[in-house]
């Protein structure tokens, strides 16, 4: 059984569309449709119902996916016991990633990471909707939240650490806040549906509902308002610390921290062993950002 059939056989599982699975892998969509027919001869069944607008998978199909899924996870573990071959892994390694941190600290490390690994390319997609990992054919995810899905395994790359943060401009002009509860009385920026921000005082929990005249759906973004003078903002370091270093933002209200149970993370569907390449990206990863990690290393928060 051949496993590069297997694998075209779960993208086409995944998508529904046999040109785009051999796009994925480099193929042209007739070699990827006599791929398809080559496994399905050799099984004897047939896997996917043709038509010309799309593709399902038959009854037998359905049940052959789990198979398939588990044959790869066991040439993958053979090849990870004895390093693949190689010498370096090789491929083309399918991150997702959250588009501001992937902007900020993913592009700008990519001359570094292949350098180092030359038989590596990297597939990129930034978006700050979560994505599925299996259904996109993704090899690794970048996630700054908390993980609530248990099929994914988790590596942490570095603490995700938030905090307040104002123009001088603005505070200039409206004052600085000296408490959590002054800050109903200012213009707050917010992400989209995280207008609540918690406190963690001696007392507890202390929850503000904060108000403002921008919200928007993109960390730079808010970010961007505040160094404009339009409001106070939470914001992860990862994303402002360039702004402190140049004095365009100040932390406020630093002696009340906030609630937050988010970190960086790397993840990969736990029915796919760490195969090499994924290894190389989060050990090169986790060793690059440092701990700290470098953006609270050059602000000092």
């Amino acid at each position: 059984m051949n496993i590069e059939h297997l694998k075209l056989f779960l993208r086409v599982a995944s998508t529904h569309n046999i040109s785009q699975a051999g796009q994925e892998l480099g193929l042209s969509p007739a070699v990827a449709s006599a791929h398809i027919s080559k496994l399905e001869e050799g099984l004897g069944v047939r896997l996917v119902h043709r038509t010309t607008r799309k593709v399902s998978l038959t009854e037998e199909g359905e049940a052959f996916v789990p198979h398939a899924e588990d044959v790869l996870a066991s040439v993958g573990a053979a090849q990870a016991s004895v390093g693949s071959g190689k010498d370096s892994p090789a491929g083309v390694l399918r991150i997702a990633a959250p588009a501001s941190f992937g902007r900020m600290h993913l592009i700008p490390a990519m001359k570094g990471f292949l350098a180092r690994y030359p038989d590596l390319g990297v597939d990129f997609r930034f978006s700050d909707a979560v994505v599925d990992l299996v259904e996109g054919g993704f090899d690794i995810a970048i996630r700054n939240s908390s993980l609530k899905d248990s099929s994914l395994v988790a590596r942490k790359l570095a603490p995700d650490n938030r905090i307040l943060c104002a123009s001088p401009e603005y505070l200039d002009r409206f004052g600085e806040p000296a408490s959590p509860q002054d800050l109903r009385n200012h213009q707050c920026i917010n992400l989209s549906g995280l207008e609540n921000w918690v406190f963690d005082l001696a007392a507890g929990h202390l929850s503000i509902k904060t108000k403002g005249s921008i919200r928007a759906d993109n960390g730079e973004s808010v970010r961007d308002a505040c160094v404009a003078g339009l409001g106070i903002a939470r914001s992860s370091t990862w994303c402002i610390y360039e702004h402190f270093q140049r004095g365009e933002l100040v932390q406020i209200l630093s002696d009340y921290p906030l609630v937050a149970d988010t970190a960086l993370w790397a993840v990969y569907p736990s029915s796919r062993l760490l195969a090499g390449k994924v290894r190389a990206f989060i050990d090169y990863f986790a060793d690059y950002y440092g701990s700290p990690p470098y953006w609270d290393r050059q602000t000092g928060i």
